[in-house]
């Protein structure tokens, strides 16, 4: 039950934080005066961090739930193998953001 209401919740999510980040490059790119708020919020570390580990744990669900469609049984370990890819998923790449900035 957790992992549907968290994929149902973090896809709403991600898609309110990618049309945030797609409205803000259309301010800075389409004007010759860029916007203050525009520039602070596409700026925003939070979100960029939101977005990885959200789409992380997004991904990860559900390719697990296409596997579990596929038939497999064992959906207690699924779960914590899943949980485990999606952490050291998300950590290599907040690693990789955090060099990157």
């Amino acid at each position: 039950m957790f992992i549907w209401l968290f994929h149902r919740m973090s896809g709403v999510s991600l898609i309110i934080l990618f049309s945030i980040k797609i409205l803000t490059s259309f301010f800075l790119f389409a004007k010759d005066k860029k916007p203050d708020w525009a520039l602070s919020l596409h700026r925003q570390p939070v979100i960029d961090v939101l977005i990885l580990i959200l789409f992380t744990f997004h991904s990860i669900y559900g390719i697990r739930t296409i596997i579990m469609d596929f038939g497999y049984k064992k959906e207690k370990r699924l779960f914590w193998l899943s949980n485990c890819i999606a952490a050291v998923v998300s950590a290599f790449l907040l690693y990789l953001y955090a060099r990157m900035s």
